[in-house]
């Protein structure tokens, strides 16, 4: 089976360099046409220029395929709205968005500004939901859409130095996990993407020949299959130097201990039972916890 996006028009954010162009050239190949929105910011988010998302766009145009220029900042909600009837002005629909676009400002929890923090949840988080918010209703209306949110293993595992990043990385899991099934009636998919590449946002974080090896390129085939008319729903698919792998959010078994006054010394003693993996499951939605907990308790007062 072949993937293409003939006839697809997609939405790439922050795709004037690294993942993102290669989302945005990989998604053009394939015959979608694509807008290509960067800010032109540094990997702080200082600055902001069009001409690496135009040479883009000039690569995708030379290379016989569609493509627009778009410089909003996905922090501006009225400047993403304009992105999103530009491109329906153009095209006519919205049927693909990757919300790639992101900013790194690292330092550890003790020595980091909250100004620091505030604006890298701003531009993943927010900015996901802006662009999200913003091709909704178009996707409802026509009854297809594909939106892929990036998400991290910083996020989903933790990394020193990114309690901002991570933080906001593992919101857009959440993001992504409750718009999978409010958009599943209007066949509108959501996944994420957990990507492990060398762009400039990892430059002087790896050695050389790793950075080699995790080539941006190397992750694109994940993203073109979340994308794709046959896209899975609900999926944390990893991806990094060639090889994809799926991430879960489960929940354990556990134990019914019931509302003592001595509970919170058996729950210690029992932690271990608590924790234990084993027939551990991926719930269908937020109210499984609840099953599984009423489920207990029905059991043991012989309900």
């Amino acid at each position: 089976m072949s993937i293409d996006f003939k006839g697809r028009v997609a939405i790439v954010t922050g795709a004037g360099g690294g993942l993102g162009k290669q989302h945005a050239l990989a998604l053009a190949a394939r015959g979608a046409k694509v807008v290509v929105n960067d800010l032109g910011g540094d990997v702080h988010g200082v600055g902001g220029s069009v001409s690496a998302a135009q040479a883009v766009v000039d690569e995708i145009r030379a290379a016989g395929g569609e493509a627009i220029v778009n410089g909003a900042s996905v922090t501006d909600f009225a400047a993403v709205q304009a992105m999103v009837q530009q491109t329906m002005d153009t095209w006519g629909r919205v049927d693909i968005l990757v919300n790639n676009a992101g900013i790194l400002r690292d330092k550890s929890f003790a020595k980091m500004d909250l100004a620091d923090f505030r604006l890298v949840v701003d531009v993943h988080l927010m900015g996901a939901v802006h662009c999200s918010k913003a091709v909704w209703p178009i996707m409802q209306a026509q009854n297809y859409g594909r939106i892929v949110m990036t998400t991290s293993s910083s996020g989903l595992y933790g990394n020193f130095g990114q309690a901002n990043y991570g933080a906001a990385k593992m919101a857009l899991a959440g993001l992504m996990q409750t718009l999978s099934i409010e958009g599943e009636k209007n066949n509108i998919r959501v996944n994420c993407l957990a990507p492990t590449a060398a762009t400039r946002m990892t430059e002087g974080l790896m050695p050389e020949a790793v950075l080699k090896a995790l080539e941006p390129q190397a992750v694109v085939p994940a993203m073109l299959v979340m994308a794709s008319e046959d896209a899975p729903n609900r999926t944390i698919i990893c991806a990094g130097a060639g090889s994809f792998e799926v991430a879960h959010i489960t929940l354990t078994q556990g134990v019914h201990l019931g509302l003592t006054p001595d509970t919170p010394e058996r729950l210690a003693a029992a932690l271990a039972q608590v924790t234990d993996r084993q027939g551990e499951t991926v719930p269908l939605s937020g109210a499984a916890q609840g099953t599984l907990e009423v489920g207990k308790a029905m059991v043991a007062h012989g309900g």
